[in-house]
């Protein structure tokens, strides 16, 4: 069979998060280049998506996964490594984000100020989930000496956020770990990059409580906070689709990309402070 530009086809990738919001189109994009993907997710849901990419049920699989757990981040590659006796690719995708003030001068109850188990909560996520995930997949690359880890960081962790300073610095922890384990992994051919979005098109992890947190802590209603996605100062002159992260995705797990190592691309329509 005559391969793709890309050269994806029979591929493995673990995408963690991937039954919704960017990790969603990214199993969607991977698999219509016709790789096998590995859905991995706390969400049940994520079976559903598993079952419904191209290729169907028997060309890909859904691991239900804690990302933050050893056992289940281990787990996760042991199934993968028992249906297709590989992992080329690991997008580490699984994320979350409780917008939250360092303190609240105005609210004596502090109902949006960083509390210890929101902090706890968002670093075990975001960065020990990131740690674990990579570590039990690069055991297993490691053998082939081929593999790709790919971690999704963001705009905000190399710029901040206004209520989201725990996130973002869970983000910035990101692009510091992408580049020591490229540092450490290179010489057994594993390559690891970064990708940092911004502004994005909405998803469903975009809810009415997400939203009125990040007003609140902004000083705004929820109504300015819509409005303002689209004054946001974007050179090309709009948010960004999900499908454009996956697309870049797809690129750098691909040996299209095989000299790029230790760096984090953002994909942000040319946002930036100026």
């Amino acid at each position: 069979m005559k391969k793709s530009w890309l050269g994806l086809e029979e591929k493995v990738a673990i995408v963690t998060g991937g039954a919704s919001g960017i990790g969603r189109a990214i199993s969607e994009e991977m698999a219509v280049q016709g790789m096998n993907v590995v859905v991995s997710d706390v969400k049940p849901a994520g079976i559903e998506v598993a079952n419904g990419l191209c290729g169907g049920p028997e060309k890909h699989l859904f691991v239900k996964t804690d990302v933050k757990d050893f056992q289940s981040a281990e787990n996760m590659v042991k199934k993968t490594i028992e249906k297709y006796g590989k992992v080329d690719v690991l997008v580490n995708n699984a994320g979350i984000s409780i917008p939250r003030l360092l303190i609240d001068p105005n609210d004596p109850k502090g109902r949006f100020e960083l509390k210890e188990k929101e902090f706890d909560l968002m670093v075990a996520v975001n960065l020990k989930g990131a740690f674990l995930c990579a570590q039990a997949a690069a055991r297993e690359m490691v053998k082939r000496n081929y593999g790709v880890i790919i971690n999704m960081s963001s705009e905000s962790g190399l710029e901040g956020s206004e209520g989201q300073s725990c996130y973002a610095a869970t983000k910035a922890a990101l692009y510091s770990l992408t580049r020591s384990w490229a540092k450490e992994l290179g010489k057994y051919g594993i390559r690891v990059v970064g990708l940092a979005p911004g502004i994005l098109e909405k998803t469903a992890l975009r809810t009415e409580d997400y939203e009125e947190a990040l007003a609140y802590t902004r000083g705004i209603t929820v109504e300015q906070l819509r409005e303002s996605y689209e004054k946001i100062s974007i050179p090309l002159g709009r948010v960004g689709t999900l499908k454009e992260v996956a697309n870049m995705v797809c690129f750098l797990a691909s040996d299209r990309a095989s000299y790029v190592h230790g760096v984090t691309y953002n994909i942000s329509g040319g946002k930036s402070r100026g």
